[in-house]
């Protein structure tokens, strides 16, 4: 029995002095790493805002933002920006490849540059979709915020803001930045980022710093460890819902579902097809907390207005305009972030939306167009009526207005063609007229006669 407890006293030992110390656990460094690997846009800003929360709940020390971007939009990569240099967490960029352009900024907005060999940070020059030079406004607006980062974070304002040169722009090598001070160091991995991150700053107090050789992200090393930004599904098909292009598609849906729909008559596809882009515009921007409910409730009302313009009065005036506007609106402020609007001091900055607008301009009119199109080419086809319901009550079919009911038919017998209970439909002559029983009911086939007409209207009684 003495030698059982000796032996288990010695394994005991060993398990306790191969488990870390909780001295060594609290003085662990947490670095949360965010991959940005897609053109800056709406999706990436709010993928880094959401990353940039998520550290700070987490606790992390520091935040790794491994990049991998040429560019994109310039008000993304502004936002981005801002957030970054608010945010409380040192923030540490991983060019992973490539910083060019927008990415420029946002690496220039980082407490500190890491590089991978190979990889190249600069060549910000703002240009359009096509690759063509913008003006020398928005290159000036882009000098200036590249400046100011620059500044900001301690690095050289006029490197920053060669970068951004029209006739000979800059773009720098993992070398030629760290000479240029604007890189710290040249690494292979995020792993080799967070180690000589603590290296630099002397925090690995209780620990070595690892050397991330050979390593996989997520993994303990010693004196850090690295958790990575994981979304869920729904998260991901926000990202993916909230691409401008597919925003777009989504409004033209919208607006040509709409009108088609108007055009023809019944509830068909284009109905369906106009309900199905609302949800898909509207749903990731509400998850995201870009869309409000007053915007969805504008949205209706617009419809509304325009609806009671074209079927309930007459003519077009400010019904109709206003239901424009408002669904115009509506659209318009649902893809922009309310906090950008409303200013501290009550006031509101109409900027932010300028862009949003025009995008939906831009949609509406081709989703119209494309509605006209698809109207004319399709509704004198046979697809058409799988489509849309057509219904047309044609004379040759046998249907007759009121106006060519006539006294003449008094005392005319007439088959009832649809079941008089008491209005319905009789046939003679091979057509087709309104009709009432004066009193009873008549079923399909029944002989009838007319005994007076009224307002197109045939009234009838059963023949004894």
């Amino acid at each position: 029995m003495k030698r059982l407890h000796f032996f288990a006293s010695l394994v005991l030992t060993a398990v306790l002095l191969c488990l870390p110390s909780v001295d060594s656990i609290a003085s662990e460094k947490v670095f949360f790493r965010i991959r940005l690997d897609a053109d800056i846009d709406r999706a990436a800003e709010r993928l880094v805002t959401k990353g940039l929360e998520r550290a700070r709940e987490a606790g992390a020390d520091y935040i790794i933002l491994d990049l991998d971007t040429y560019g994109g939009a310039v008000d993304a990569a502004d936002s981005i920006r801002s957030a970054i240099l608010q945010c409380p967490i040192p923030v540490v960029a991983f060019i992973n490849l490539q910083a060019a352009s927008a990415g420029a900024l946002i690496s220039i907005a980082c407490d500190s540059i890491y590089m991978k060999p190979g990889s190249s940070i600069g060549a910000a020059t703002v240009v359009d979709q096509t690759g063509k030079v913008m003006p020398d406004k928005y290159q000036s607006f882009m000098r200036g915020m590249m400046r100011s980062t620059a500044e900001v974070t301690g690095r050289n304002p006029e490197l920053a803001e060669a970068m951004v040169d029209t006739a000979d722009v800059l773009s720098m090598t993992p070398e030629e930045a760290v000479k240029a001070g604007f890189c710290e160091g040249i690494c292979s991995s995020p792993d080799e980022v967070a180690a000589m991150v603590l290296q630099a700053g002397s925090s690995a107090a209780g620990g070595g710093t690892g050397t991330g050789e050979g390593s996989e992200y997520g993994m303990h090393y010693p004196g850090y460890r690295i958790e990575n930004l994981q979304l869920t599904w729904i998260e991901k098909l926000v990202q993916i819902l909230l691409n401008p292009i597919l925003q777009s598609i989504f409004l033209m849906m919208i607006i040509g579902g709409i009108y088609v729909e108007i055009r023809t008559p019944g509830i068909g596809l284009p109905l369906v097809t106009a309900v199905v882009g609302a949800l898909l515009y509207f749903s990731p921007l509400y998850a995201e907390n870009l869309a409000q409910n007053w915007e969805i409730l504008l949205f209706v009302i617009g419809l509304i207005l325009i609806g009671l313009e074209i079927f309930v009065i007459p003519g077009f005036g400010v019904t109709g305009i206003t239901g424009i506007i408002a669904v115009v609106v509506a659209l318009a402020f649902a893809m922009v972030d309310n906090e950008l609007l409303f200013k501290g001091d009550g006031t509101i900055d109409l900027a932010p939306v300028l862009m949003p607008v025009g995008i939906v301009i831009i949609s509406a009119f081709v989703g119209l167009t494309g509605g006209v199109l698809l109207v004319r080419r399709l509704y004198s086809t046979r697809p058409f009526d799988y489509i849309a319901l057509r219904k047309s009550l044609d004379e040759k079919d046998g249907y007759v207005g009121v106006t060519q009911v006539n006294g003449g038919m008094k005392g005319r017998e007439a088959k009832v063609f649809a079941d008089m209970m008491p209005s319905g439909k009789v046939i003679c002559d091979g057509r087709i007229y309104e009709a009432t029983m004066t009193y009873g009911f008549a079923v399909r086939g029944e002989t009838v006669r007319v005994v007076r007409t009224e307002q197109g209207r045939l009234y009838c009684e059963k023949i004894v």
